[in-house]
This record gives structure tokens, sequence and C-alpha cells, in this order.
């Protein structure tokens, strides 16, 4: 259910704005806002679910992605809108970068086994990638039925806003079915969330904030923002397009568990994740848009192997009952390194409809991909010391 509302508003979000009159510098600074507003909750759920509960966690989450929706579907103001960005849980990427993320990761490793992990991630992300794609592709339909239902384009986007508010619904209600294994067991008042695994996850979230702050310069709704500015590209058009990346990132994901198995999860996340940042950079020097929309499904079907094989090297590494605080950690550069990144690429994007964001991307995400290889080949969970 959040996967499809995340395809859906990430999409709709930039025309959305632009309908509004809101220059790309403006579309950049509410990306900015959501991804800044997920960091401070990731961070803050990640340290603190294992006093409060995972569940109660959860629905609170899904509570407040309900008055996400309607904030959008009913502000104007561009900083009604970028209060709403900050507070809520929209997210503008194709990947989950929301507060839900590190409370779900930790409920789905308390119950499945340490070898286990990969594809039981790979199993969790498919499934969030596959309804993304398809929210993706729903987000032409409003501006396709904005003629005959004599809406404006603005009028007929909000509607998407509303919809992601009944999604929240349908999640709340599939939370509240979780059983109680998904809880941790209960830390002693005087316990830090994060004891014995500290230095490992810092030097993790280290380099986590690297791949982030690159991957800010082409979060879905910018890279769509990008494909309307340079290309032209309709909604309905950009929604199919990112539909089929989704399924083609989606189907990859399943190898990421047989390749881990074979040659480790480090490894599994640097030999995928490499080519696919060089297509990055190769579609955004393209000069046509369907040499750019090759290199860009080229480069979905290997960017997302290195997901289940990131999240489950995590929960792999660090004790049971830190693992909550761990994928807070992490997963919080996911929003916060990569929230100063989208005011650059839309100063870029004002300036120059080039493909330097896509360019910026690439580059920094080699950089990360090398001096993760360097720093954690040698590190390996137990289930792969043989």
């Amino acid at each position: 259910m959040r996967g499809f509302g995340d395809g859906l508003v990430s999409v709709l979000l930039p025309s959305y704005l632009l309908a509004l009159g809101y220059s790309a510098v403006q579309v950049g600074a509410v990306v900015f806002g959501t991804l800044l507003g997920s960091a401070a909750l990731t961070l803050w759920v990640g340290l603190a679910s294992h006093r409060l509960g995972r569940k109660p966690v959860l629905l609170a989450a899904a509570a407040l992605m309900f008055a996400t929706g309607l904030g959008f579907g009913f502000a104007r103001g561009f900083w009604a809108i970028f209060a709403v960005a900050v507070i809520g849980t929209l997210n503008p990427s194709a990947g989950d970068v929301s507060l839900f993320l590190p409370v779900e990761q930790a409920s789905l490793a308390e119950t499945v086994a340490a070898s286990d992990l990969t594809a039981a991630f790979a199993l969790y992300n498919v499934g969030g990638a596959f309804a993304g794609a398809f929210g993706a592709l729903a987000s032409g339909l409003p501006s396709a039925l904005a003629p005959r239902l004599g809406w404006t384009l603005a009028g007929a986007q909000r509607s998407g806003f509303f919809i992601y508010s009944a999604l929240a619904i349908v999640a709340a209600i599939l939370y509240s079915s979780l059983s109680p294994a998904v809880e941790a067991e209960p830390l002693p008042a005087a316990t830090r969330a994060l004891a014995r695994s500290r230095a490992i996850v810092i030097r993790l979230s280290m380099l986590f904030s690297l791949d982030s702050f690159a991957g800010g310069f082409t979060v879905q709704s910018l890279l769509a923002l990008w494909l309307f500015k340079r290309f032209d590209m309709s909604v309905a058009a950009a929604g199919s397009f990112f539909f089929f990346a989704g399924l083609l990132g989606a189907l990859s994901q399943f190898l990421s568990s047989s390749i881990a198995a074979r040659v480790g999860r480090i490894n599994t996340m640097v030999f995928t994740h490499l080519p696919a940042n060089l297509f990055l950079i190769l579609a955004g020097v393209m000069p046509n848009l369907h040499l750019a929309i090759v290199f860009l499904l080229l480069r979905a079907l290997l960017s997302s192997m290195d997901v289940p094989a990131r999240q489950s090297y995590v929960m792999a590494v660090v004790p049971p009952e830190e693992r909550a605080a761990a994928a807070g950690v992490t997963n919080v550069p996911r929003s916060l390194a990569s929230a100063f990144s989208p005011l650059p690429a839309g100063l870029m994007l004002d300036y120059s409809v080039f493909g330097w964001p896509l360019i910026c991307a690439g580059s920094l995400k080699i950089l990360y991909d090398i001096l993760l290889l360097r720093q954690f080949r040698h590190v390996r969970p137990s289930d792969e010391s043989n």
C-alpha cells in the first residue's frame, strides 16, 4: 500500500508543483523538506522503538501518512506545502526512505534466521517495488482525466494526494494485524540502544551518507523533473517509464540473495552498483530521449540489487536487540544526506537542462562503491564466515 502511494506521488509531485507555478528550485526545496523531515523522524523512531513498541510506532506513522496526504491536497502556498513536506511522510524517491523503514526492517529480522535475511529482504523490497511501479504508472491518470472532467491539471493531480491518504488507512489496518512476534525483548532502562555494534554502525552510516547524498540528485521526483524539462516528457509517459524501471528493479532483487550467497553481501552490493552508476552518467549526456531512457532502464536493472544485501548485512552484523536502532541510524543518511542535494540539483536544472545532476550522482556513487569495498570486504557476518 505504501509503495503504491509513494510511486504515485513521487511522479505527481514535480508536475503538480510546476502546475502551481513553482520553479525547479522550489521543487527541489520541497523535496529537501520531505527528506530532511523523514531523516529526523527515522532517527528518533530507530532509537526509541525498542521502548515504544514496533506495532504502535507503525500505526502512528500510518496516521501521519494520512495527515500528509490531506496536507498536500489542501495546501496552496509554498511555505504551507514546505511545512507539510518537513513534518509528513511523503517519499519523493523510488526507494523507501521513510520512517516506516527501520521499524519494518527490524520487525522482519526479528522472525527470520540470519542465513535467510537477504532472501526475506528481497521479497520485502520486491513487493514494495512492484507496487511502486504500478503507482508510477497510475500517476498519468489524473492528467488524462482532467479534460474529460473539466478540471485543471493541478486540480486533477491533487486527487493523487487524497488517494495517498486513503492508502494510509489500508496500511494501518494491515499493521494492526501484526503478531507480537515482531516485538524485540525489552531492554533494561539503562541500556543504550546501540552498544556492542556502535563502531561498525557509525562506519556504515558514514559511507551510506555519501551514497545517499549522491542519490539525492536523482530521487524519482527530481529525475521526473529532469525528464519534463530536458525532453518535454509528459506525466503519462514519465509514469510509464517509471513503471517499467520499477519492474526491472523489482525483478532484479530476486537475484540478490542467490548472488550474495555465492560472493557475499558486500561484493553483491558493489559489483552490481558500479555498472548501474556508469549507466546513470551515460544517461545524463545522451542527446535524445530514447537513448537516455535506454541507459536509465539499464541502470534500473542493476541499481536495486544492492538493497536487500545492504539491509540484511546491517541486520546480520549487529545483535538482535540493537537491530531497530542500527536500522534507524544507518537509514537516516538515506534521508538526511540526500536532503542536501535536491537544492543544488534544482539550481542546476533552473540554469541548464543538461544532465548535470545525473553525472554528479553517478560519480559520487562510484566513489562510495570503491570505499565500501575497501573498508568492509573482510568484515563478514557469521553466516558468511565459511
